[in-house]
């Protein structure tokens, strides 16, 4: 029993940890990235909300002017596709 209780616990802490989904499957970074981005969204693409693809576009668009945190994530995604 207490085995099946630790493997319950690790499962939902992996679940927690792991990139988010929309319900039509398109990819929404991890809490910590939202979180990171989040200030970005309202201050330059708070007209796109909640189109999550139409907000990464504007967020890309702005690249130059988003906070260090949220920089860092896309063009971390830029390197990772080179």
């Amino acid at each position: 029993m207490k085995r099946l209780l630790h493997l319950a616990i690790v499962l939902a802490a992996l679940a927690a940890a792991s990139p988010v989904l929309a319900q039509d499957g398109e990819y929404r970074g991890t809490a910590a990235q939202r979180a990171a981005c989040r200030p970005n969204v309202f201050r330059f693409c708070a007209g796109e909300i909640p189109n999550v693809r139409a907000i990464t576009a504007c967020l890309r668009r702005n690249i130059n002017r988003l906070t260090p945190d949220c920089q860092a994530i896309f063009l971390a995604a830029e390197q990772q596709k080179r």
